[in-house]
């Protein structure tokens, strides 16, 4: 099996497999991701995973959507930094729900969205939910966010020096810095992650965000225990976990 770029191919070749394969959307954000990784960190890491589920299920994989909801400060430091970029959430409902629309309308029954993006989570739910009540009932949608799908055990690995802060914390932290060594080592300046984190994470939310609420490098937590070899360890379970879902959802 391998995986096909939608965007590479004709209409005819599309045509011809829309409503037997599954298509797979990436979706991401540009975000601040601290003084060592990209600002596409998330769409590089959902790009990634929805490439190598393609190849295992034979799926065609669509043009990433590049951003994302608001970037909050206890998940992702919020708007404080310039680079970040965000949409409201009526735009990201209505994007996501038009390209859904726009494939089903096509003829296109299967449908996985994989998501590397925390705050998109809720907003993606709701577009897939619009969609849900109006669409063919050979068609079904599925959404993974990859993090949903790393057991403790794998946790406790990849966090054998620093205790695990919780997924909304792990923010340019070790699991995102390994995924990213993994994905495109090349885009990790290792040489720039510094030892900060968030030393109080609020319980509630204030507007105007306080400009002192996260620390100025943006990271929320410690990375520096990561490596190519944790990303190894997230990518290899949570692939898994995609491909068990399709199979289960779609064949």
């Amino acid at each position: 099996m391998h995986m096909t770029l939608m965007a590479n191919m004709t209409w005819y070749e599309f045509n011809e497999r829309k409503d037997k394969d599954v298509v797979i959307l990436p979706v991401g954000s540009v975000e601040q991701h601290g003084p060592h990784l990209p600002l596409f960190t998330d769409t590089i890491i959902s790009e990634g995973f929805a490439n190598l589920l393609g190849d295992k299920v034979n799926g065609i994989v669509m043009p990433s959507i590049n951003y994302g909801y608001k970037s909050q400060p206890a998940s992702g430091g919020g708007p404080l930094f310039p680079g970040t970029i965000d949409l409201n959430g009526t735009t990201l409902i209505n994007l996501v729900k038009d390209i859904i629309e726009e494939l089903i309308r096509d003829g296109v029954r299967k449908i996985a969205l994989v998501n590397s993006h925390f705050e998109n989570q809720a907003f993606l739910l709701e577009a897939i939910d619009l969609v849900s009540k109006n669409m063919p009932a050979n068609t079904k949608i599925i959404m993974m966010s990859w993090w949903d799908l790393i057991t403790q055990n794998t946790i406790d690995k990849i966090f054998d020096e620093i205790e695990f802060p919780g997924w909304a914390l792990e923010h340019a932290a070790i699991t995102e810095t390994s995924l990213i060594l993994k994905f495109k080592p090349e885009l990790v300046h290792m040489d720039k992650l510094i030892d900060e984190k968030i030393e109080e994470v609020p319980t509630y939310q204030v507007y105007p965000i306080p400009k002192d609420l996260v620390p100025k490098s943006g990271l929320l937590s410690i990375g520096r225990t990561s490596s190519a070899a944790k990303g190894e360890l997230i990518v290899d379970e949570a692939l898994s976990k995609m491909v068990e879902i399709v199979n289960k959802e779609f064949m």
